[in-house]
């Protein structure tokens, strides 16, 4: 009865009819046997050695900042301004020399008439000793003319010293950065009068950063020279290693000073961040990708895949992490497979198809 029925709206309707009719027997039939497989990405759960962490509040410095003062005295002519880029030895400020320039040609005229004096002697000395030979002249006058040499000669290293001090003062004039970096302020303007060790600019070095962190005392123990740390500002994050700490907390606030160098150039000086440091000794974990976990209102939960290939959903809870590592309690052991990607959409005992293996 049914094919005369079919027979009869195949003959009625035409072929199109009876595409859809098989089109839709197929769908049945793909419907019976439930749907596809889902394509996952997978890595192994680790055992790592991690330490429990304490997040502790540090600032980006320069380990090279300083205040520069003047070695000389002297009224300003010009003084870099702020802001400006100053390369290692440049001029960052100059006092008028003009004085000292002339101090500089006295003493040079002196240096010059010493020389001559000296020189004269030398000869007189050298003619005297001739006529000692022949008795034509008294060995006292002799003496007398050597005696005035050598005044002459300390006369002249005297003077010679005299004028490389001017230079130098004139040399000193010239205020030099010690270090390449930025004005950050200036304490004299030109014009105004300074004396030796009067502070004129204050120069901060911009590529030598590191971050200070004022870490608790029950900290140390755990610290070590070289040690890689975790540092975060919002979204942003970075490593750091730990180039020095004092091995004494200050005795009121019980804490450790710890200078941490920085690669990361796109923190300025006085950026605040959060540092992880050790709070204990590290320990053996088990840990998993950060991307297996799967984040929901009441927890976290990782897909583990089963020896039939379906996807067994784990409650976890979270515990250290280093790296794009994390750990995690629960029921999750060494060596198990679990999904790092496609694991948002998986329902539990879904089948799941295996498309690649991450680096865990």
């Amino acid at each position: 009865m049914i094919r005369k029925i079919f027979s009869d709206i195949k003959m009625a309707h035409g072929h199109r009819l009876s595409v859809c009719f098989l089109m839709l027997m197929f769908a049945g039939t793909v419907a019976a046997a439930g749907p596809p497989a889902a394509p996952i990405v997978v890595e192994k759960a680790l055992e790592r050695k991690l330490a429990p962490i304490i997040w502790v509040t540090g600032d980006v410095i320069s380990r090279n900042n300083a205040r520069i003062s003047a070695e000389t005295s002297g009224r300003l002519v010009w003084v870099a301004e702020v802001g400006d880029g100053i390369p290692k030895n440049s001029v960052i400020a100059r006092i008028d020399n003009d004085l000292l320039k002339l101090q500089l040609d006295e003493s040079r005229a002196e240096v010059t008439r010493v020389e001559s004096q000296r020189g004269f002697l030398e000869k007189e000395v050298k003619r005297l000793r001739r006529l000692a030979k022949s008795n034509n002249t008294a060995q006292t006058s002799l003496d007398q003319t050597e005696a005035n040499l050598a005044a002459e000669g300390a006369n002249y290293l005297s003077a010679q010293s005299r004028m490389k001090q001017i230079e130098d003062r004139i040399r000193r004039s010239h205020v030099r950065a010690p270090f390449p970096g930025i004005i950050v302020q200036r304490f004299m303007q030109p014009g105004e009068w300074v004396d030796s060790g009067d502070q004129i600019v204050q120069i901060l070095d911009t590529n030598a950063l590191e971050v200070r962190v004022m870490v608790p005392l029950s900290v140390m123990p755990f610290l070590n020279k070289g040690m890689e740390v975790h540092l975060k500002s919002g979204d942003e994050q970075a490593m750091g290693r730990i180039r020095s700490f004092v091995a004494a907390g200050y005795t009121a606030s019980h804490l450790v000073d710890v200078r941490i160098d920085l690669s990361y150039q796109a923190w300025p000086v006085g950026k605040t961040l959060r540092v992880a440091m050790p709070a204990s000794a590290p320990r053996n974990v088990v840990v998993v990708s950060r991307d297996a976990l799967v984040l929901r209102r009441n927890g976290a939960v990782v897909f583990r895949v089963t020896k039939e290939n379906t996807a067994e959903r784990v409650v976890v809870r979270t515990g250290v992490a280093q790296d794009s590592f994390i750990e995690v309690i629960g029921d999750i052991v060494v060596g198990d497979t679990v999904v790092v990607r496609g694991n948002e959409r998986l329902r539990p005992g879904q089948k799941v198809r295996i498309s690649a293996a991450g680096s865990g």
